[in-house]
């Protein structure tokens, strides 16, 4: 029997495991939904196994990742809504313009084709993949540093370390190429279907103190939305930075998602 249950899917960024949104999936259940966290294609279910295995996802772009979740979509008994942060907030808009979800929240979402916003600290914290291009289809772990710098540098380094050693694995760089210099390529795996004026409500997220996807970069994408007449909110933290899903404050988040995926399930039954 198929289920009546809202499905909900969540889709993780570069550098972080799927496990990093089980507190998100738990708390969704609990409120009567039917959530899910897919890894990313070949990414072992257990984190450590993803550590010790970093070559498996070595060779996954952004084509790659987007199909397996559309695969993942269309076997669901409905259509569920995305929620997805950074490169994972990039490919539920991607699902989005191409009518796989009800909804979408992208939060501090990777940029698309389009959005020519680079901050000078963004490609700090991109450069452990883009510093070396003949690696492009390699795995590339973080360090604690750098994983505070992309991630934590809004928390105590107590709280940065914590989250690294719960959450980080190695990702591949392929994204990260296409992600940087999708403006500069016809067929771009970063490009998103912003013209469907059919498609359903967005949300963007931003955290004021991202350095990974500073909000000046999720500004312009909403920017880029406004031709559409398809619903696209936008809503920023100031004060938090890339962990904003993963931190000691990741309920005040969640929070404002399950409030907007209220209002717009409401507005949408009127």
């Amino acid at each position: 029997m198929a289920s009546t249950l809202t499905p909900v899917v969540f889709i993780h960024g570069l550098w972080l495991h799927s496990s990093s949104w089980d507190p998100w999936v738990k708390l969704f259940r609990r409120l009567g939904y039917e959530p899910i966290a897919p890894g990313w294609p070949y990414e072992p279910d257990d984190i450590h196994e993803a550590r010790l295995q970093m070559e498996a996802v070595a060779s996954v772009g952004l084509d790659d990742v987007t199909e397996h979740y559309g695969r993942i979509i269309r076997q669901l008994d409905s259509m569920p809504i995305l929620i997805g942060h950074s490169t994972g907030g990039l490919v539920a808009q991607k699902l989005l313009g191409n009518d796989l979800g009800r909804a979408a929240v992208a939060i501090d979402s990777a940029q698309f084709k389009g959005v020519w916003t680079l901050p000078p600290n963004q490609i700090r914290a991109a450069w452990p993949a883009l510093k070396n291009p003949v690696k492009i289809n390699r795995a590339v772990p973080l360090t604690a540093d750098e994983f505070r710098y992309g991630f934590g540098n809004a928390l105590s380094l107590e709280e940065s370390t914590e989250l690294f050693t719960q959450y980080s694995i190695p990702s591949p760089a392929r994204p990260v190429f296409a992600i940087s210099f999708a403006n500069f390529n016809t067929h771009s795996t970063a490009a998103v279907n912003i013209g469907n004026n059919e498609r359903g409500p967005l949300l963007l997220i931003a955290g004021g103190r991202d350095n990974t996807v500073p909000a000046s970069v999720v500004r312009a994408q909403h920017k880029l939305y406004e031709k559409s007449s398809a619903v696209t909110d936008i809503q920023e933290f100031p004060d938090r930075g890339h962990s904003i899903t993963i931190d000691s404050g990741w309920r005040e988040v969640a929070d404002a998602t399950l409030d907007w995926i209220k209002r717009v399930s409401a507005r949408r039954r009127k």
